[in-house]
């Protein structure tokens, strides 16, 4: 399909949302899926936390004050947003969605759980919800561990989310099982060329 350069002339892009518990591994499939030709943009998150030493602003989130989040949340800014851990919360704006969507450019997410069912509530069938899914919380501890990032204390929390996230994969579009990546991959490609073609 040829690309219009008349913005006027484009549809505006669809949405895939990617989510799942902390350590499923839905980061490492969606940054191999902007690698392909999808026509995709990321919608880059803004949250209240503290940029992780291999983090960059603006790049991997929109790294703002809890002050600065609370006025977003005042204002209506955002499409959707959770603490999701206390003092510490993650949104989507509804303004860098649009700016995407008006490219003609598909929007790709890596969000919450939550989050991901309130875009997918908010958009219907423009958006396609994914959830990616551990083999088992057994391995979604090995593989929080081997990120070192965690104090004890903080991952025994992870898990305890992740075991409540898990109950809500019933109610996305799709449900992706990570236990090899290399299938994990190759099915979400086919998921969101079958999704983009429709």
């Amino acid at each position: 399909m040829a690309q219009s350069s008349k913005l006027n002339t484009q549809k505006k892009g669809k949405l895939i949302i990617f989510s799942a518990p902390s350590g499923a591994g839905k980061t490492t499939i969606v940054k191999h899926l902007l690698r392909l030709n999808f026509n995709l943009e990321f919608s880059i998150s803004a949250t209240s936390r503290e940029a992780r030493h291999t983090e960059t602003h603006s790049k991997d989130y929109y790294f703002i004050s809890e002050k600065e989040f609370q006025q977003k949340v005042d204002n209506n800014d955002f499409l959707e947003w959770e603490e999701v851990y206390k003092g510490t919360c993650y949104g989507t704006l509804k303004s860098e969605v649009e700016r995407i969507r008006n490219l003609g450019k598909n929007v790709i997410f890596d969000v919450d759980v939550v989050g991901g069912l309130n875009i997918k509530r908010y958009y219907g069938e423009e958006a396609l919800a994914v959830f990616v899914q551990p083999p088992s919380v057994k391995e979604l501890r090995i593989r929080l561990q081997d990120r070192s990032t965690e104090t004890e204390e903080k991952l025994k929390v992870r898990l305890a989310k992740a075991e409540h996230e898990l109950t809500f994969a019933s109610q996305f579009d799709v449900v992706l099982i990570n236990d090899n990546l290399e299938i994990a991959l190759k099915e979400a490609e086919k998921i969101i060329n079958d999704f983009l073609e429709n």
